[in-house]
């Protein structure tokens, strides 16, 4: 638990305030005891009203001062925890921030997920038991045992015997546990893997019929999951059946020596009741304790599973040293760039080498799976490239932070995605001190405007997470917009005019153009229609550029592009295109 300690020492105050309180509360607990002796050895002997009364008042007094210490340590342990919990939450996320694509990937989401939560809990309840459960125990042994050999020393060496088998049992059930709860955390990691898929791919599940193949898988992974969390509850109800045996026997025993002495005048009677309340409070700890201890192995496991997460070494790291300095503005230049994505056999970019100036359209056209998206992920660095250099401004990316670096650049993914919240928020997303006019210029121009103006509210309609209650061509358009109000140096559109009519797409690429005059225009494009005014085109192919050119070059001499436009485009469009250019 080391690892924890840079997140436990902001709240050392709570902690320090709640030990405190609850060493106090163990020791009220044990005078208790020992006021019940004189009470009934004396006061119970002698018949010794005054004195009754007296002992009564002051167990009295304790028990509501141990009361109210319990109670405040416990509300200032239940803050601490959550304040380290939180604190956890938060470290991990702005971990998570660091990552690259590829990193995101060897964490997996689902299992992102699972730490943050389940785990963190898992972390946040065996702090609360660390304090309220396994830091007493042995405070009141210590405790327990000097009053017990105070009392009677045949006594105390027999609590002894029974702590010392308790701690054995406890070594033996927690080398058979801490398996079953890697296991558990492993099997909680797939669970939520198979939901998350179920959940997000539900259009397609529903579009095959194939809810009752995803049941079954889900089905499988919850039951595997219960057997192994089975097996952990196995442990556990054998054990405590057993510990309170072995209590119940202890006091038994107490009751039975202890009641021979008694009748040889060795012990007087109240000792008896204190003994027993002593080994009572003693092993009920130690009964705790062993509960307590089941989940450290537990919690362990969660500890170590989110120091691989604070641990791991993000791909990309930033060039403190490094000062980016370049008079041009608005131009990017990949010079020879190679790509492999982890782990795969060949690469997906091989020895690609373009400039795309301020002003200037760049189109990328080529077949599924030539690495068109590959291209648009490099730019803002969302993966580290093997050979060659991406240059932005004259400057290689790898010298930018990757905050001042993705300032520059304006990227609209393959698959749009909006947040939660309203269009307004959405779009001012891209611009977090943008003005109304500022929004609506933006959306005019992303050919949103219309279309958001007669919704019923407006820029102030609801957006559902992943904008679920829009149309795909309106998400387009809305990210689109959210590009465009940050007025950056590199547009890159990553196949983002997909579910755009052709109407919609034509006047969208022709106001695009009066924005792009200092800035580079990268356009990652399925449709021949949506490139065919380009400046530059380049034409992909298993991963290389088989050409560049424009569209009237390119439909005279590469053969690629041919056969894309052949499929796309008809006779009569193509012969009035040719028409238009020679006119």
């Amino acid at each position: 638990m080391r690892q924890l300690l840079p997140y436990i020492r902001p709240h050392k105050r709570l902690l320090a305030g709640a030990i405190i309180l609850l060493i106090f509360n163990n020791f009220t607990a044990m005078f208790i005891p020992t006021l019940t002796a004189r009470l009934i050895n004396v006061g119970v002997a002698n018949q010794d009203l005054p004195y009754i009364y007296r002992i009564c008042g002051l167990m009295l007094t304790v028990a509501v001062l141990g009361g109210v210490s319990s109670i405040v340590s416990a509300i200032l342990s239940s803050k601490a925890a959550a304040g380290v919990a939180r604190d956890l939450r938060e470290a991990v996320f702005m971990k998570a921030q660091t990552y690259s694509l590829t990193d995101f990937k060897t964490v997996g989401t689902a299992s992102m997920i699972t730490r943050s939560t389940s785990d963190i809990n898992i972390i946040q309840r065996s702090t609360m038991m660390l304090l309220r459960v396994l830091l007493p125990a042995p405070i009141m042994t210590i405790v327990g045992l000097t009053l017990a050999f105070r009392t009677n020393v045949q006594m105390a060496l027999f609590f002894i015997v029974v702590i010392l088998f308790f701690g054995v049992m406890a070594f033996l059930i927690g080398k058979r546990a801490i398996p079953l709860f890697q296991m558990i955390q492993k099997k909680m990691d797939r669970v939520t893997y198979v939901l998350r898929e179920v959940i997000t791919g539900v259009r397609v599940i529903r579009a095959f019929n194939r809810e009752e193949y995803e049941k079954d898988r889900f089905v499988e992974a919850c039951y595997d999951y219960r057997d192994t969390t089975i097996k952990t509850g196995r442990v556990f109800a054998i054990l405590l059946p057993f510990l309170f045996l072995i209590l119940d026997l202890s006091v038994a025993s107490v009751i039975w020596f202890g009641g021979i002495q008694v009748s040889n005048g060795s012990m007087e009677i109240g000792s008896i009741f204190a003994l027993i309340e002593y080994l009572t409070i003693i092993l009920f700890c130690s009964v705790m304790a062993v509960m307590g201890f089941m989940e450290i192995p537990r919690a362990l496991i969660s500890v170590e599973r989110i120091n691989e997460i604070l641990d791991l070494t993000p791909e990309i790291v930033d060039d403190a040293n490094a000062t980016p300095k370049s008079d041009l503005k608005g131009t990017l230049e990949f010079r020879n760039v190679s790509f492999m994505y982890a782990n795969a056999e060949e690469p997906v970019l091989s020895h690609i080498s373009f400039t795309s100036k301020p002003g200037q359209t760049t189109a990328i056209i080529g077949g599924t799976g030539s690495g068109k998206s590959t291209i648009a992920n490099l730019i803002p660095h969302f993966y580290q490239i093997q050979e060659g250099e991406i240059l932005l401004n004259g400057t290689n990316i790898i010298e930018y932070p990757q905050k001042t670096l993705r300032d520059k650049i304006g990227f609209i993914p393959q698959k749009a995605f909006l947040f939660r919240g309203t269009i307004e928020s959405n779009i001012r997303f891209g611009k977090e001190d943008a003005t109304m006019e500022e929004i609506i210029a933006a959306s005019k121009v992303a050919q949103a405007h219309e279309f958001i103006e007669n919704l019923d509210d407006g820029y102030q309609s609801y957006v559902a997470q992943a904008g679920t209650n829009l149309s795909g061509g309106q998400k387009q358009r809305v990210a689109i917009a959210r590009a465009l109000i940050k007025k950056p140096e590199v547009y890159v559109f990553d196949d983002s005019f997909s579910a755009l009519d052709y109407k919609t797409d034509s006047l969208l690429r022709k106001a695009l153009k009066s924005q792009i005059k200092d800035s580079a225009l990268i356009i990652v494009a399925q449709r021949i229609s949506t490139i065919m005014d380009a400046d530059q085109i380049l034409v992909l192919d298993d991963g290389k550029v088989v050409s560049i050119g424009r569209h009237e070059e390119l439909m005279k001499t590469c053969s690629v592009y041919q056969q894309i436009a052949a499929t796309q485009l008809s006779e009569e469009e193509l012969n009035r295109k040719e028409e238009r250019n020679h006119g």
